[in-house]
């Protein structure tokens, strides 16, 4: 779809998403927070994959660890995870309807918090269930919004 991307849509669309992954909410509501920077890894490499990979993801990963204070490594691997399996399959994803993609979507960020669960889990969190999918079913619902409001920008500045 896009090979040119605006890289201040970038810049601030990275930065708005570690915004709102520490921003404060309800305490009810944590749990359902999608994972805005995973929306984020997902939508760059597949929009573009030749300038957005798996260091870069892994990078804000990192980034995102030191802002949760959690520990150093565990969403830099969850997020090289998700953007080695999106530019695995980029090509095929540009051509699947809206619907299709959310699936795919709730698929990769389903394995992206699994990945923290697991690592979080085996450093000793006594979080048991399924309750750590939420986010990746709420990712899935702001999927088709996120991704046209970035369309639209990226096309008019890019």
């Amino acid at each position: 779809m896009l090979s040119v991307i605006s890289y201040p849509v970038f810049a601030l669309s990275v930065l708005l998403a570690l915004t709102l992954s520490i921003a404060s909410v309800p305490s009810g509501w944590l749990e359902f927070r999608p994972e805005w920077l995973a929306l984020m890894v997902f939508y760059w490499t597949v929009r573009a994959p030749a300038q957005f990979g798996v260091f870069l993801a892994a990078a804000l990963g990192l980034l995102l660890d030191v802002l949760e204070s959690t520990p150093l490594g565990v969403n830099a691997m969850a997020m090289a995870v998700v953007a080695f399996l999106v530019l695995t399959v980029h090509q095929r994803l540009r051509m699947y309807p809206l619907p299709q993609q959310c699936a795919i979507v709730f698929l990769l960020l389903g394995i992206n918090q699994m990945v923290v669960h697991v690592i979080k889990q085996s450093l000793g969190a006594d979080n048991t269930g399924f309750g750590y999918l939420w986010p990746a079913l709420t990712s899935a619902v702001v999927w088709p919004f996120l991704s046209l409001v970035l369309d639209n920008i990226n096309r008019r500045l890019g």
